[in-house]
């Protein structure tokens, strides 16, 4: 009797994954969209399980309380999936540690940026005045931007390996300055406000990166 069943019960729990990732993947939707149209303070939960057509016990079941709503629409925006990924698993990341020369690599990841700016941008302003007022925003603002200057340390280690990254300024400084300009105030700047296209925006920067950060050819 049980062989008989099994199918269908591996079926139900199937069935009810998905169902449960979809309503996951709605309500982020939901709260991203009020977040940046309304921001955070003004946004309630019941607003964004309103608009997810969901009941508010099922946003807390879900993802949780509203800290943890912004975290998670913050995160999606990075890994632009349904979860987040570490820097290491990205495939941008696998194909930047792969290539070659130091070029190949800015251009890899200024490509990369073009991609993941139109979703994390305004996220990430969100998340920037959302600190000023709620102090779990605020530490996951510092947490946030300090993950992504450890990540660009390792993103000049990369450059360093090829052997064409200038010597005569400090890696930390050189660091600090792909951090700021990889930052999304700089794509609001130029795409935002002065219309510049992502592929405009990317090749921009991956030429101010090549004048910057590499030894003259």
């Amino acid at each position: 009797m049980s062989d008989v069943n099994a199918p269908k019960r591996r079926y139900s729990s199937a069935r009810r994954i998905e169902q449960a990732s979809a309503t996951r993947h709605s309500v982020i939707a939901a709260a991203r969209v009020l977040f940046i149209e309304r921001g955070y303070a003004a946004t309630t939960v019941g607003e964004i399980a309103g608009r997810a057509g969901v009941a508010v016990d099922t946003v807390y079941a879900s993802v949780g309380r509203k800290p943890a709503l912004l975290r998670e629409v913050v995160e999606t925006a990075i890994s632009g999936t349904d979860h987040a990924v570490p820097a290491e698993q990205r495939d941008y990341v696998k194909r930047l540690r792969q290539a070659a020369t130091a070029q190949e690599k800015i251009k890899i990841y200024t490509q990369a940026l073009a991609g993941i700016q139109p979703r994390l941008a305004p996220v990430y302003l969100a998340l920037r005045d959302a600190g000023s007022t709620d102090p779990e925003c605020a530490a996951l603002w510092t947490e946030i931007s300090q993950r992504r200057a450890a990540n660009m340390r390792r993103f000049i280690v990369d450059l360093v390996a090829t052997g064409e990254l200038r010597k005569d300024r400090p890696t930390e400084e050189l660091a600090d300055v792909v951090w700021s300009m990889n930052g999304p105030e700089y794509w609001i700047l130029l795409v935002a406000e002065r219309g510049w296209t992502p592929q405009q925006f990317a090749a921009w920067l991956g030429d101010a990166w090549s004048l910057l950060l590499l030894e003259p050819r």
